[in-house]
């Protein structure tokens, strides 16, 4: 299921172009175009799920694959250490109301972040 209004789902949809890294039946990465590390990019849900506070028991299956795809593109990169982020809500700096997870690496990631 698409929300015409979202950005993510009009990539998913072919209607935006995207740097895709990987893609099949259930989610997509692609490239951030604004990238806060020398790799990052983004794998999301094909179907529209607003954010982390939308996932139930209908839908977390998807979840569970996208950490398998973040899994084999890291490698497939020859990535080891990095970082995956799902904010949650605009004051968590969510900017698009797709599930996403950023995937950042190539940098030494600080902690606490922001």
């Amino acid at each position: 299921m698409f929300k015409d209004d979202c950005l993510f789902c009009k990539i998913v949809k072919g209607d935006i172009p995207s740097n895709k890294v990987y893609e099949d039946e259930l989610c997509c990465a692609f490239y951030d175009i604004a990238p806060a590390a020398p790799t990052h990019f983004l794998v999301i849900p094909k179907d529209h799920i607003g954010s982390c506070g939308e996932i139930d028991g209908s839908n977390s299956a998807v979840v569970a694959h996208i950490f398998e795809v973040i899994a084999k593109v890291t490698k497939d990169m020859g990535v080891t250490d990095f970082r995956v982020v799902s904010n949650c809500g605009e004051r968590a700096g969510q900017s698009v109301p797709h599930l996403h997870f950023h995937v950042l690496a190539g940098r030494d990631m600080t902690w606490p972040p922001g």
